[in-house]
């Protein structure tokens, strides 16, 4: 009798054994509390190493708007989108919670090798922490987003709370980009040395400092591929529920919604099927 015989005669599993879909999602599930309170955590850990603490929270992406608002503003002249300071602001502030849920999320596995191989645990819950870090430092940036965008002459209306669903979503789609940058970290350790230059790639390209329809007025295919962005389609939702006299597609919130799901559940299986090698992190 061979000793996988033997095993599997004895319903002896192998150590580290990666658990069907199913039954990983429930472990996951009841380990939610850790989750949130390793996020929570690392929240008031970087708050303390920082001599202003919380407050760099909303002063990096404050002066990001305001840095890159002067000079794009500047560089697009007549260009500009209309109320072009609360644009950028909308813009930098959402955008700061998808880069980092990215790279954060990417380093979920590989920044925490010694919890990873002296722990069994799902590790799903690793970049799932680090996405709920991110929303929650999220949280205070969004109310100082809305007192910025009320000094620059934005009237509060209704719609701002649409803004509920659309981070909701917006979440969901983070997760699974995080989940995905996760596993190819492990694979591919360069990689993080490549996000630097990914998230400055999308953060130029995804409308976040001009308006599509007059910087690329003259290529209508171009404008045309925006409408499946799903960044950019985040961003304009966003806009067009805070801004006065904005507006979006109405389908914007539907192709949005299926690029969450198709990124998350993509981002859960993906992540799942390489459970085994987590734990034998370097």
């Amino acid at each position: 009798m061979t000793a996988a015989e033997y095993a599997e005669q004895h319903n002896l599993h192998r150590v580290g054994a990666r658990p069907s879909l199913v039954s990983y999602l429930r472990q996951a599930w009841t380990r939610r509390d850790f989750a949130y309170e390793l996020a929570r955590s690392r929240i008031q850990a970087s708050n303390q190493q920082n001599r202003l603490g919380m407050l760099w929270v909303v002063l990096r992406p404050t002066l990001n708007a305001l840095m890159y608002g002067v000079i794009f503003g500047i560089l697009q002249g007549g260009s500009k989108p209309a109320d072009f300071p609360v644009y950028v602001v909308i813009g930098v502030f959402l955008f700061e919670f998808f880069s980092d849920s990215m790279t954060q999320g990417a380093k979920s596995i590989t920044g925490n090798a010694s919890l990873v191989q002296s722990l069994a645990f799902p590790r799903i819950t690793l970049p799932i922490a680090s996405v709920v870090q991110q929303f929650l430092t999220l949280m205070p940036m969004i109310g100082v987003m809305f007192i910025y965008c009320m000094v620059l002459g934005t009237t509060p209306k209704w719609s701002w709370f649409m803004l509920v669903p659309l981070l909701a979503i917006f979440t969901l789609f983070n997760t699974g980009v995080a989940l995905i940058c996760a596993r190819i970290t492990v694979h591919v350790r360069d990689f993080t040395q490549f996000l630097p230059l990914i998230t400055r790639m999308l953060f130029y390209t995804s409308g976040v400092l001009f308006g599509v329809d007059k910087i690329l007025k003259e290529f209508p295919v171009l404008v045309r591929l925006y409408d499946f962005h799903p960044i950019y389609q985040a961003l304009q939702i966003a806009r067009g529920s805070i801004m006065n006299n904005a507006d979006y597609p109405a389908f914007y919130w539907i192709v949005l919604s299926v690029w969450a799901v198709v990124m998350f559940v993509g981002g859960v299986i993906y992540f799942w099927t390489a459970e085994e090698r987590y734990g034998r992190v370097n």
